[in-house]
């Protein structure tokens, strides 16, 4: 090998290690739009989480000394496995919650600070339990029937307790749904009696319409009757008279005694 072509393997030696140490000294990351970064000093007397929040943009950093950690402060939408929580007298109800919330960025640090977590592991722990608490906790304050009558005054109760408690963590809570399912024999018993009170109205219904029919059926009647009356009164006997003549055929009974109408008029 000749002397030039050492000193380039040389030169190409120095520059990797140096471009290795660069990087084992100095690092940048990058914080992407909505999102916060946070410094974690590794050593020193400040070790631990920095009371500083990065912007978005790019962050240099010694990796020896320092890590840096990314949060997600836009919306986020997480939708639990159904869980069960007891009504006050002991009845099982499904609650399949779906969340939508943020986290304040001011307020990125002290989370990280106290649970060491990334969102993720939050929402499938702490965020996720306080949930089940809140729903546990209200649910238990309404018998079977008054939680499903309820069931708005029942939301909005969960929806304040689990805002208040998310908030004072660095949470804020934008919406959350329910999906409550109730056991199935009280959907048997609900079914019986909607099935019940269908059938009274329906029977309601007809003897509604059985006494119409015969309120109609005696205003027609008495119609009638008021109509043949009419008729009658006005039936003299010069009239009877009248409306023979006008449908007698001129003809005289063969057989029996001619009426003294015609005998008056044949003579």
């Amino acid at each position: 090998m000749n002397t030039k072509l050492r000193l380039s393997l040389v030169a190409i030696s120095i520059v990797i290690v140096i471009v290795l140490l660069f990087r084992w000294v100095i690092a940048v990351e990058r914080i992407d739009a909505g999102h916060t970064g946070i410094r974690v000093n590794l050593i020193g007397e400040n070790k631990g989480v920095d009371d500083i929040t990065e912007v978005t943009g790019w962050v240099f950093y010694m990796p020896m000394l320092t890590s840096i950690y990314e949060f997600p402060i836009f919306t986020q939408v997480k939708d639990y496995t159904p869980f069960k929580v007891n009504a006050k007298d002991g009845s099982e109800f499904i609650v399949d919650p779906t969340l939508s919330y943020y986290v304040q960025s001011k307020s990125v640090p002290q989370i990280f600070r106290q649970y060491r977590k990334n969102l993720s592991e939050l929402e499938d722990g702490f965020i996720k339990n306080v949930i089940f608490d809140c729903y546990r906790i209200i649910a238990n304050n309404y018998p079977s029937d008054s939680l499903m009558s309820n069931r708005q005054n029942f939301e909005n109760e969960v929806q304040t307790k689990l805002s208040n408690v998310l908030l004072k963590e660095g949470f804020v809570f934008q919406q959350l749904t329910s999906n409550m399912e109730p056991p199935q024999s009280l959907k048997d018993a609900i079914d019986a009696k909607n099935k019940t009170v269908q059938e009274a109205m329906q029977a309601e219904n007809k003897v509604r319409q059985a006494e119409a029919d015969a309120k109609v059926k005696k205003v027609s009647a008495e119609a009638d009757k008021y109509v043949n009356d009419l008729k009658a009164s006005a039936l003299t006997p010069l009239i009877i008279q009248q409306m023979f003549i006008e449908k007698w055929d001129g003809k005289l009974p063969v057989y029996g005694q001619t009426p003294a109408l015609l005998q008056q008029i044949t003579k």
